[in-house]
């Protein structure tokens, strides 16, 4: 052999490098959130075991009648509910690599407010009477030195300006008793906005505009998607809003998530009954002429635990294997997920 070869077959061959593929990771990670109220007259389950992830400039819709925990799982994350009576049991919330349910107060100071923002549903109670609106609206921007004050105030005026209140050079110096509701409920939604976060929590935030107001606001939050690729959470009633503005969706009953999947499949391939249920109760869809879809039944008493499933009582559908055993949620296909028992074992079709 050649001294060439000789020299190539005894120096081994020097490997390629191999591509390392990073995980990618939501930017909010929620497993297995759960709290409770303990009261004189019980244990209150308001969020039993709730998971979901968040991806950057992701727009979440959380939907589902009053009292089925909705509001209590962001104020949880955010460590907003009255502790006592109220009382984080287990789980976490990664929000990018800290634990907004185990970390310090001074850690979760500094993203609350900053980094995740809210839009709290009654503007009525979450504005300060005795404090001019121009003092609430620069806080966040002082409090977490983003700007000073001359330049807080001038981005005031214009997030004012942004929500549709008119003169804000001139009504930025009032107080909160001299907005109307719907004023107000723009000031919270400028509050939030000014120190463009990462994440945006919207708590029924246009419930008490007009529809051409709301379809403003709703357009600004899809502007700072676009601009800051700022993820949503929207906590609402009306399905109308979520199924032309989020991208996936979850359904929330007693205390739980009992289906989650895309807004198209969510719409248009219902598989839980509740979901059904609160679909056919949207009176756009009714047809002219005929009585008003309502669910029978109530709400479950979140104080009182039951075997099954927490809408069995309410089902028209319901089996004894419903009231007997306790759903979880399973995948289905297509990243859904429902926690119907029936429906897992495919002998109940929509």
């Amino acid at each position: 052999r050649s001294t060439s070869s000789a020299t190539a077959s005894a120096t081994p061959s020097t490997p390629r490098p191999q591509k390392i593929e990073l995980l990618k990771m939501p930017l909010l990670d929620v497993n297995d959130l759960t709290t409770y109220f303990h009261t004189r007259n019980g244990v209150v389950r308001a969020v039993d075991g709730v998971s979901f992830q968040l991806e950057k400039g992701e727009t979440l819709g959380i939907v589902g009648e009053s009292g089925s925990g909705k509001s209590v799982t962001c104020m949880s994350m955010l460590g907003l509910i009255p502790q006592p009576p109220g009382r984080i049991e287990k789980g976490t919330a990664h929000f990018d690599g800290t634990d907004l349910l185990h970390c310090s107060q001074k850690e979760l100071q500094t993203i609350r407010g900053r980094r995740i923002a809210m839009i709290f549903q009654d503007p009525m109670t979450s504005l300060n009477p005795y404090l001019r609106i121009e003092d609430q609206l620069i806080e966040p921007l002082l409090i977490h030195e983003l700007a000073d004050k001359q330049s807080a105030r001038q981005q005031a005026l214009a997030m004012l300006d942004a929500v549709g209140i008119q003169d804000a050079a001139s009504r930025i110096r009032g107080y909160p008793h001299e907005f109307s509701g719907g004023m107000r409920q723009r000031v919270m939604i400028a509050m939030a906005l000014i120190t463009k976060p990462d994440v945006l929590i919207a708590d029924e935030p246009t419930t008490a505009l007009d529809v051409t107001v709301q379809a403003q606001i709703l357009e600004l939050i899809k502007k700072e998607q676009q601009e800051l690729g700022t993820a949503v959470i929207l906590i609402t009633h009306d399905l109308g809003v979520v199924s032309g503005f989020c991208d996936r969706i979850n359904v929330m009953y007693g205390g739980k998530i009992v289906e989650s999947g895309s807004t198209k499949e969510i719409f248009y391939n219902p598989q839980h009954p509740y979901n059904r249920a609160l679909q056919n109760s949207i009176p756009a869809l009714q047809a002219k002429g005929k009585e008003l879809y309502t669910i029978p039944g109530m709400p479950p008493d979140m104080s009182k635990q039951s075997a099954g499933c927490s809408f069995a009582p309410r089902c028209e559908h319901a089996t004894d294997l419903c009231i007997s055993e306790s759903p979880e949620l399973q995948d289905i296909g297509q990243a859904h997920t429902t926690a119907c028992l029936r429906v897992q074992r495919e002998n109940l079709k929509p």
